[in-house]
């Protein structure tokens, strides 16, 4: 009689552990839980990329900068200005159309106009 009912008893608990474990897999294959768990794994990836993201983009902004002065030394910018010497002198970005310089006598003046009938 106690050997039946050890088994009858190992039997329920194997039956309960076997519903137990099945009900937990079909809640993980719910819609909701597809979704909710491919959400977290979107943002921990997401997350991770931005990170590597981050990293990469400020070292190459400290490798730019690293070359940049570099390059200012090699070419001498970050050199002394020499007192002396007169300050560089900026070109316009717009010319002064009125300027005397850019005006034209209309006696020796050239039409590029190239529908103009000759």
């Amino acid at each position: 009689m106690f050997r039946r009912t050890f088994w009858f008893g190992t039997g329920v608990a194997a039956g309960v552990w076997a519903t137990t474990k099945v009900n937990r897999k079909l809640k993980q294959l719910t819609p909701d839980s597809l979704a909710a768990t491919a959400a977290n794994k979107a943002l921990d990836v997401g997350g991770r990329v931005r990170d590597r993201a981050v990293g990469f983009a400020l070292d190459v902004r400290d490798n730019m900068a690293q070359r940049q002065a570099e390059l200012d030394d090699a070419l001498g910018l970050k050199a002394p200005v020499d007192p002396e010497l007169a300050a560089p002198r900026r070109r316009a970005a717009i010319e002064n159309s009125n300027d005397p310089k850019y005006t034209v006598d209309d006696s020796t003046a050239y039409s590029y106009n190239r529908n103009e009938d000759h």
